[in-house]
Parts: C-alpha cells; structure tokens; sequence
C-alpha cells in the first residue's frame, strides 16, 4: 500500500508525474477536495484559502483567516488519507508532515527557473516572461513561508526528502521509475510498526482537530500523545472548565479508547491575562 509524499511547486511538472503514477499504480491522488474539507469545517469561502495558499491573500484575508486552524485541519486530511494507503499526496506540507514515517516516500520533484518561466508562459499564454517569473518567485515564497511557520523548515532543502528529481534532465516516465523504484526498497517496506506509528500520528491530529472544533476547547493548546487507542493530553490549560471539555472531547473522538488527561491548571490566571505569564 505505497504512500507517497511529494512537493508542489510552479512549473516543475510535478503534477504531471503525480498523475501518471497513480494511473501506471491505480494509486488515489489528493486533489483539491481538501480545499472543500477545509472551507466546510473553517465556514471560509474556497477562494481565501486558495489566496492564502498561493500568497495572494489581502490585508483582510490574512488579518481574519485562521491559518493555525488551517494548518491542523489539513494535517488531519493529510493523516487519514496517508493511513488509508495507495495514494499519491502533493503538497499541503505532506512531505513534512509524514517524513517520520518509515514506509512513507518523499520526493522533490524541481526544475530551473528557465524553464518554470517557459511553462508558465505557455500555460498563461502570455510572451511576458517578468510577469511570470514574478509569479512563479511569490509561489515559491508563499511555499518558503508556510513551510517555515508550520514547520520550522527551509523549503526545499534537500534532507527533508528522500529523493529529489530534476525534469530539467529526467522525464515524466523516468521520475516515475525512480520513485516506484525506491518504494520497493527494503527500506520502505510497510511493518506492523510503521503502520502503527502512522495510525498512532491520524489518531493524534483528529483530537487536535477535534479539540479546535468544540467551542469550549478552540482556544486549548496542548500536547496529545497517541498509542494504540490511549491518549495522553499533557501541556497547561487556564482553567478547570478547560481541564474537564478538553479530556470530553478527546473521549468523543472515534478511535480513542482511553484518555489520560494530564493536563495541568495554570497556577494564577490573572498573571496569564495581563502577559507576564
């Protein structure tokens, strides 16, 4: 059941070698669907999370919009697609998110700035190649940006993947080869213990969601721990109401068998509000 994790980045064909493996491996791709997903649980139009996302987004957009929910919405897409297996996931930080993973291949797939203009252009059908170069460096920054804030990464540097390919030089076909190559690698194989720890990462991000979704915990921010079915909620909470909702919530969530809550008072709230906490 191969999991594979690659970049999204303008122009470097990496869409097209998404698409031609999952059609040679009868593999699933995550599409924009997830757009769908993230507008319906956020209530944000699809139209801001795509500006923020391509860095488009205006003062208003950015001075309103949730991106640390987002973040932990799409993690939580990302995490259930990923355990379900035979798919191919393109950006939405999937590389990052499941490079922990063992059996989970990430790949790079980059090209020259050259050539990314030239396929812009002709995919915009313009002969101005600034304007395109322009656009194709915002991306590129918007990407730098959110990989660094969600992460604490540089993008594009390449020890966080497992194979980068350049299509300066290889084709589509030839990247495919490369990548179903390295899946069959001992190194990937799938083991009772992987798969464990990839379920053990879903189960994590639904109660992280779940905790952002329910209004009397949207404000929470804690440390959650899954094995097998137990998870241990630890980190400070302000208050006991807080303490109680969050240990309810996590209960609620399908897959959870047992909650731990270690959750600890903060010890003088009046110090937290006025910031010298």
């Amino acid at each position: 059941m191969p999991v594979i994790a690659m970049t999204q980045e303008m122009g470097s064909l990496a869409k097209d070698v998404a698409v031609h493996l999952a059609q040679t491996q009868n593999l699933a791709v995550m599409r924009h669907e997830v757009i769908e997903h993230l507008a319906e649980k956020m209530d944000m139009s699809k139209s801001v999370i795509r500006r923020l996302r391509e860095g488009k987004a205006g003062f208003v957009d950015r001075l309103t919009a949730d991106e640390e929910g987002m973040a932990i919405y799409t993690a939580e897409e990302v995490f259930e697609l990923a355990n379900k297996g035979n798919v191919v996931l393109r950006g939405w930080g999937a590389t990052c998110l499941l490079r922990s993973v063992p059996h989970v291949v990430t790949v790079r797939i980059t090209r020259s700035m050259k050539k990314r203009v030239e396929w812009l252009m002709g995919h915009l059908e313009t002969d101005d190649a600034d304007f395109a170069e322009a656009e194709i460096r915002r991306s590129d920054a918007a990407h730098a940006a959110r990989m660094h804030q969600q992460f604490g990464v540089t993008w594009g540097d390449p020890v966080l993947y497992d194979l980068v390919l350049n299509t300066d030089r290889l084709s589509i076909e030839s990247c495919v080869s490369q990548i179903l190559n390295l899946t069959t690698r001992p190194e990937f194989k799938e083991t009772k213990a992987s798969q464990a720890a990839l379920q053990n990462m879903t189960l994590e991000a639904h109660v992280r969601a779940a905790l952002r979704s329910a209004v009397a915990t949207s404000d929470v921010r804690v440390t959650i721990e899954a094995d097998a079915g137990r998870v241990v909620l630890s980190g400070i909470v302000l208050h006991a109401d807080e303490h109680v909702a969050a240990e309810k919530v996590a209960t609620a969530v399908p897959g959870v068998k047992s909650v731990d809550n270690q959750l600890r008072l903060m010890a003088n709230s009046k110090l937290y509000s006025s910031g010298k906490y």
